[in-house]
């Protein structure tokens, strides 16, 4: 005898799926299961999102709050230790959009910001669309060019 090897007696577990609304002699025939009248007897019935049955659903009893600022531009921050560390390993003086995309720390609609955390060693170029007060004085201080390229892109047609 092992523990693993138990199962049901033979006939004692049904697993046909309970066929309902097939006559009165199956005996779940006449109103299928679903009681008498009301929107869940009705064909067609789909509950809608988030209704509770008559009581204030919980999306109507939360307060409203918050501000979504649509003029918002939003950045995709570039730290110096980052900026240093491939000027490093790809020995390149001069670091734009374009060769941030191809090694994966920008997408192409992305607007990048380089930011001041970490510190830069070598004389750099580089032309993105925005700097932080803090990288743009530690990279001049170096020698580089912190050069801010045309924020709205689709004006240059």
């Amino acid at each position: 005898m092992n523990l693993s090897k138990l199962t049901p007696a033979e006939g004692s577990v049904k697993n046909a799926k309970k066929r309902i609304g097939r006559g009165q002699g199956s005996g779940k025939g006449g109103t299928s299961t679903k009681g008498h009248k009301g929107a869940q007897s009705r064909s067609g019935y789909s509950a809608k999102r988030g209704f509770e049955g008559g009581q204030m659903p919980l999306q109507r009893r939360l307060p409203k709050f918050g501000f979504k600022n649509i003029n918002r531009v939003e950045y995709r921050g570039v730290n110096l230790d980052v900026i240093q560390a491939l000027a490093e390993t790809n020995k390149v003086s001069t670091i734009d959009i374009a060769f941030l995309i191809s090694k994966g720390l920008a997408s192409k609609n992305d607007k990048v910001k380089i930011l001041g955390r970490g510190e830069l060693k070598s004389k750099i170029e580089i032309k993105v669309h925005a700097f932080s007060a803090s990288a743009k004085s530690a990279i001049e201080a170096k020698g580089g060019a912190a050069i801010s390229i045309e924020k709205n892109l689709d004006s240059k047609a």
